[in-house]
C-alpha cells in the first residue's frame, strides 16, 4: 500500500509539472509584444495603400470629379469647324436645244462659335448637383475606407487568436501525450485499469482533432489576412483595444454618429442632389437664349467659267421660348420632385441605422469587456482546479477520467479567454467605425492621407486635355 502511494505521488507530480506549463501558456493577446513585429496599426497602412476595393472606390470617386467640369462646359462656348470639298457635274439645256456641260470643284471651310447666354439656370444647378455628387463620392469613399481598416483590423485578430489557440491546442496535446504515458506506466505497474488508458487514448484523440481544426482556422484567417492587407501576415505583436478614442457614454456614440458617420453625411448631400435636381428639370419650362457667330468661305472652280468664291460672316441671337413638349417637362420635374422625398427618406433610414449601430456597437465594447474579465476568471479558476484535482488523485481520492476532464474544462477556458480577447479589441474597433471616426488622422497612421479635393481642383477648371492628372 505503501509502494502504491509513492508511485501515485511520483505520477502526480509528473501530470503537475505537466499542467503547470499548460497554465503558463500565452493566450493574452494584449500583452506586450515584440517590438520588430507587425502591429495591427501596420497592417491597416498596408490595406489603406494597397488594397484594391478601397483603391478601385478612389478612382470611381475621380471620374465622379468630372461631373463638374462636364457640368460647367455649359458656361463655356461651343466652337466648330467645318470643311466640304466635292466634284459636282452641271448639264444644263440651253434656248436652242444645246447642251452645256460644266465639272464643278466647289469646297466650304467655316467655323460656328455658340454661346448659351441664359439656359433657366440649368448650367448652375448642374454644377451645384454635381459638386453635391462630388461631396457625397466623397463620404462615400470614406465609408468604403472605415470598412477596409475595420477588415483589417477583424483579419489581423482572427490570425493572432488563432495562433495563440493553436499553440494552446499543441501544448494541450503534449499534456494528454504525457498523461496517456503515465497511466501506460501505471497499468504496467498495476496501479489503474485498461479503461483509465483507453479513456486517456481518447482524450488525445480529441485534442488532435482539435490541433488541427484550430490549424485549419488558421490557414483559412492567414488567406484572408493576405486578401484584405495584401501580403501574409509575419510575426505579429499582440493588440490593445483603442478605448482611449472612444466616446464616454452611449448617447455621446449616437452623437457622434450624427454628426460623423460617413454614411449618413453622405445621405445628406444625396438629399441635395436631389433637391437641386428639381430646379435642373424645371429649366426645360424655361427660354433659352444663344448667341452664335459664323465665319466661312466657299469657292466654285469651274472649267467653263473660272474660278470664283465667296465669304461670309454672320453674328444671330436666338431666343427659344418652349410652348408645349408633350408634357415632358413637366414629368420630368414631378419625378424629380418625388425623388427628392426619397432621398429625405433614405436620409432618416439611415440616421435610423446609424443610431442602432451606434448604440450596437456599445453595447457589445461593453459586452466584450465583461466578457474577458469572466474568461480571465474561468482561466484562473480552473487552472486551481485542476491542480487540486491532480493532488487529490495522487492521494488516490480522483480518477484518470476526472483528472482529464479538469484538464479539457481548462483548455475550453483558455480558448474562450483568447476569443473574448480578440472580440474586446474587434468590439473597440468597430464602435470606433460606428461614430465615424476610423480614419487615418484619428489612429495616426503612418501614411499619407488619401485627399480626394487634390484630384477635384486639379480636373475642376481643366478646359481641355485627354490625360489625366496621374499621367494616363
Amino acid at each position: 500500500m505503501t509502494s502504491h502511494r509513492v508511485r501515485m505521488g511520483r505520477v502526480a507530480r509528473n501530470v503537475l509539472r505537466t499542467g503547470t506549463a499548460l497554465g503558463l501558456i500565452g493566450c493574452s493577446i494584449f500583452a506586450v509584444g515584440d517590438a520588430r513585429a507587425e502591429t495591427v496599426l501596420d497592417a491597416m497602412t498596408k490595406a489603406y495603400q494597397t488594397n484594391p476595393q478601397l483603391n478601385s472606390e478612389r478612382a470611381r470617386q475621380r471620374a465622379t470629379d468630372e461631373n463638374v467640369p462636364q457640368a460647367m462646359a455649359g458656361y463655356r462656348p461651343q466652337v466648330n469647324a467645318t470643311l466640304s470639298v466635292g466634284l459636282q457635274s452641271v448639264r444644263n439645256l440651253q434656248v436652242d436645244n444645246t447642251i452645256v456641260g460644266a465639272t464643278l470643284k466647289p469646297w466650304v471651310i467655316g467655323v460656328t462659335v455658340t454661346q448659351t447666354l441664359y439656359n433657366g439656370n440649368k448650367t448652375a444647378n448642374s454644377v451645384r448637383v454635381a459638386e453635391f455628387q462630388v461631396q457625397s463620392g466623397r463620404e462615400a469613399l470614406r465609408n468604403v475606407g472605415q470598412g477596409v481598416l475595420l477588415d483589417a483590423v477583424i483579419a489581423y485578430m482572427n490570425v493572432l487568436a488563432n495562433q495563440s489557440l493553436v499553440e494552446a491546442q499543441r501544448s494541450n496535446v503534449a499534456a494528454l501525450r504525457e498523461t496517456l504515458d503515465i497511466a501506460k506506466k501505471r497499468l504496467n505497474a498495476g496501479d489503474v485499469t485498461p479503461t483509465d488508458t483507453s479513456q486517456a487514448e481518447a482524450r488525445l484523440a480529441r485534442g488532435q482533432a482539435d490541433l488541427n481544426a484550430s490549424e485549419v482556422a488558421l490557414s483559412i484567417s492567414q488567406a484572408m489576412y493576405a486578401q484584405v492587407v495584401g501580403v501574409m501576415p509575419a510575426r505579429l505583436s499582440p493588440a490593445e483595444p483603442v478605448d482611449r478614442l472612444l466616446p464616454r457614454n452611449r448617447d455621446d456614440a449616437i452623437g457622434q454618429a450624427f454628426k460623423a458617420h460617413p454614411a449618413v453625411l453622405a445621405a445628406g448631400f444625396d438629399v441635395d442632389v436631389a433637391t437641386t435636381s428639381i430646379k435642373v428639370a424645371e429649366s426645360s419650362l424655361l427660354p433659352t437664349i444663344t448667341l452664335q457667330g459664323n465665319a466661312s468661305k466657299s469657292s466654285q472652280n469651274d472649267s467653263t467659267l473660272g474660278t470664283y468664291g465667296q465669304d461670309q460672316a454672320s453674328i444671330v441671337g436666338t431666343l427659344n421660348a418652349p410652348i408645349y413638349d408633350g408634357g415632358l417637362g413637366a414629368s420630368q420635374t414631378r419625378q424629380a420632385k418625388q425623388l427628392s422625398t426619397v432621398s429625405r427618406l433614405v436620409l432618416e433610414q439611415v440616421r435610423n441605422q446609424a443610431r442602432t449601430a451606434a448604440v450596437g456597437a456599445w453595447v457589445s465594447n461593453e459586452g466584450a469587456k465583461t466578457a474577458v474579465s469572466a474568461a480571465e476568471a474561468e482561466v484562473r479558476a480552473a487552472d486551481v482546479a485542476l491542480q487540486g484535482v491532480r493532488r487529490e488523485a495522487a492521494g488516490g481520492q480522483r480518477t484518470t477520467v476526472e483528472v482529464l476532464n479538469s484538464q479539457q474544462d481548462l483548455i475550453s477556458a483558455k480558448a474562450r479567454l483568447i476569443g473574448a480577447q480578440r472580440d474586446r479589441v474587434i468590439a473597440s474597433y468597430s464602435l470606433l467605425s460606428a461614430v465615424g471616426r476610423l480614419d487615418v488622422k484619428t489612429l495616426s497612421l503612418k501614411t499619407p492621407d488619401y485627399l480626394p479635393e487634390v484630384h477635384y481642383h486639379q480636373v475642376r477648371d481643366a478646359w481641355h486635355g485627354l490625360r489625366t492628372p496621374d499621367g494616363k
